[in-house]
């Protein structure tokens, strides 16, 4: 299935599409409508089917070939049509049979508002394109969406709604249910805000295509070539480590988590310059392909989303593609850390011992907290690149949707000044992050009788705290560091929502680009040396 993205400044009823999406507030008297589709009469349709404008909710008036009105309309919900008033006569008649209007919640009101009105044309937007195109066979193969999108960040967020709601994933399915390729138009001046939009979802894209892919076709050979193929299409330096490579070099907690697993482990680095930079961020990513939790054998059903326990590394490597094709004044590294955690004859134990890059050592009490060991190699190894800034980003805990739900990220950072600083990246990227603290109490129960520190902690008390009190153990000295947890959000195991599927979701994608841009605009602080 292919999504074209085409923009139009002409009417959209003039347009030649199979449906057309127009948007809805919700007001204290009813449905207002957004103005975009003024010369066509829907109010009487919109009262006489129920609809309030309410976010997300969808109703549809077909149009009979006439403006000003329908003969019958039909709630997406599934509400039986019933009559709407009469269309008078001598009005214009329209080429598009469905018009479907999408509710947008209340009216904007002041600025402290517009981030959560972005969100909700995103929703919209997303709602609308996936009811229409997404299911198999697609309902509209051509879609002009007329949502607001009079300024750049409309127009970003509905296009960007759009083609993410429209996203279908369909490698194991047979061809007869296979959706159609779908053109979806939409109507702004903004083509730069669109272009922007294309390019954050085909990042995104990347991610849920890699995230949804069986484990068994996504091993860590794989995930190393896809990422190598990206690198060669966008002009990206790459690197990558096999086992041989890591054992030389000393990467001990990537070579550990992969000894149980027939696929042995990779490390790519991935690398995108710009001749005028003077920064330079690195981002890092939990690659663990599939994680059974190795000896420390995790439920069944537990294991049922493992192979969504690469997000982070696939989020890492479609922000660098993101970047690369954005441009922003910046020098960005990325570090994918792959392996598969199983539990063979070659596993690592609870209470071996291992050997972090640099020399820290690390009693490994519990196999299934391996995500910190493959993460802890790379931020020690980012050292070299001298970075500004550093973040992680890793499905690391489950500890993360006890404390914030699955549509919540956690930040967790060298300070509290950046922990809110990246919060507020996200938030202006659509994306729901949460600064958490890293109380120095809980550091204690990362105490080992035998290394440097041990994996876990003996009190299970503020898990995501306490991985994160980990990781700052091989963070270099002097650099300002952020770690993202994204557990929850990776992956949409319920009903699909908005612009947001089933399965993966590309969380963390748009964080992480804004992170980039910010830093090459001066917006975040980076290191005391930051620029020299």
């Amino acid at each position: 299935m292919t999504v074209t993205l085409l923009t139009s400044q002409s009417a959209p009823t003039t347009t030649n599409a199979d449906a057309l999406v127009t948007g809805v507030f919700q007001g204290q008297d009813g449905p207002v409508l957004t103005g975009s589709t003024d010369d066509i009469d829907l109010m009487a349709a919109l009262t006489a089917l129920g609809a309030t404008g309410k976010a997300e909710e969808i109703t549809k008036i077909p149009t009979s070939g006439l403006a000003g009105g329908s003969a019958r309309g039909v709630r997406g919900d599934g509400v039986p049509p019933g009559e709407s008033t009469v269309v008078p006569p001598g009005q214009q008649r329209l080429a598009i049979p469905v018009i479907v209007t999408v509710g947008l919640g209340a009216e904007p009101g002041g600025p402290a508002e517009r981030l959560a009105y972005l969100e909700r044309l995103r929703r919209a937007a997303g709602a609308a394109a996936r009811d229409l195109t997404a299911a198999a066979p697609a309902k509209a193969k051509r879609v002009a969406i007329a949502l607001p999108a009079g300024e750049p960040d409309e127009a970003e967020a509905v296009a960007l709604g759009a083609l993410l709601g429209s996203y279908a994933f369909r490698r194991y399915r047979t061809s007869s249910g296979a959706p159609g390729d779908v053109e979806l138009i939409v109507h702004t001046a903004h083509d730069d805000a669109v272009r922007r939009a294309r390019v954050l979802a085909d990042a995104m894209t990347l991610v849920r295509d890699l995230v949804n892919t069986s484990p068994a076709d996504m091993v860590p050979a794989d995930l190393a070539a896809v990422a190598e193929q990206a690198a060669a299409a966008h002009g990206l330096g790459v690197q990558v480590l096999d086992e041989n490579e890591l054992a030389k070099e000393g990467f001990g907690g990537i070579l550990a988590v992969g000894m149980g697993s027939a696929h042995p482990p990779r490390l790519v680095r991935l690398e995108y310059t710009h001749p005028d930079a003077v920064r330079t961020v690195v981002f890092a990513g939990k690659g663990i392909t599939f994680d059974s939790g190795g000896l420390s054998l995790k439920p069944p059903k537990a294991m049922e989303t493992m192979k969504a326990d690469m997000s982070g590394a696939a989020a890492v490597l479609a922000a660098v593609q993101a970047v690369a094709e954005l441009g922003p004044v910046v020098n960005v590294v990325g570090y994918l850390s792959l392996a598969e955690n199983m539990p063979g004859g070659g596993a690592q134990r609870p209470s071996d011992v291992i050997t972090i890059y640099g020399g820290k050592t690390v009693e490994v009490l519990n196999t299934d907290a391996e995500g910190r060991l493959v993460l802890a190699d790379a931020l020690a190894r980012s050292e070299a690149d001298g970075p500004s800034l550093l973040v992680d980003v890793a499905t690391l805990t489950g500890a993360q949707t006890v404390a914030l739900g699955n549509r919540t990220a956690g930040v967790m950072a060298s300070d509290d000044s950046l922990a809110a600083e990246i919060a507020d990246a996200a938030t202006r990227a659509g994306e729901a992050m949460w600064p958490m603290p890293l109380p120095e109490d809980l550091r204690k129960g990362l105490d080992s009788t035998v290394a440097d520190l041990a994996n876990v902690s003996g009190d299970r008390s503020g898990g995501m705290l306490v991985a994160g009190l980990f990781l700052r153990e091989f963070v270099p000295a002097g650099v300002r560091w952020a770690h993202l947890d994204i557990a929850g959000p990776a992956y949409n195991d319920g009903g699909p929502y908005g612009y947001v599927a089933k399965g993966g979701t590309g969380a963390a994608v748009r964080t992480l680009v804004q992170i980039a841009t910010d830093v090459a605009e001066g917006k975040l602080a980076g290191s005391p040396d930051d620029g020299k």
